[in-house]
């Protein structure tokens, strides 16, 4: 493969878009370039700061009002799960027939 020839009127056009660049650079008189975290804090005032707070704990209590009611989706549990061996499901049927019954007004 091989390498076109360079264009004199490609390089032309770079050359002076590299000019106009270095003369808009030097007319705005531009800074140092550093990266965002070393530059200097700019200080918050007290009311931005508790206005930050505010959200952050609005945020806190609204995820934990979803987890609490993705929880409560989940409630009414099958019986099975909660009664594990047959002998104890035994007794919860027999405990529920007389609960239903009229048996306990005699």
């Amino acid at each position: 493969m091989t390498t076109p020839p360079k264009d004199p009127r490609i390089e032309a056009a770079a050359a002076q878009v590299q000019a106009s660049i270095q003369e808009r650079a030097d007319a705005y008189g531009a800074p140092p370039w550093e990266p965002i975290w070393k530059r200097p804090r700019t200080p918050k005032s007290q009311a931005q700061k508790k206005q930050e707070l505010r959200k952050q704990r609005r945020q806190l209590q609204d995820a934990g009002h979803r987890r609490f009611f993705a929880g409560q989706s989940r409630r009414p549990r099958p019986r099975q799960n909660r009664i594990g061996n047959a002998a104890v499901r035994r007794d919860a049927r027999a405990l529920s027939r007389v609960r239903h019954s009229n048996a306990w007004l005699w």
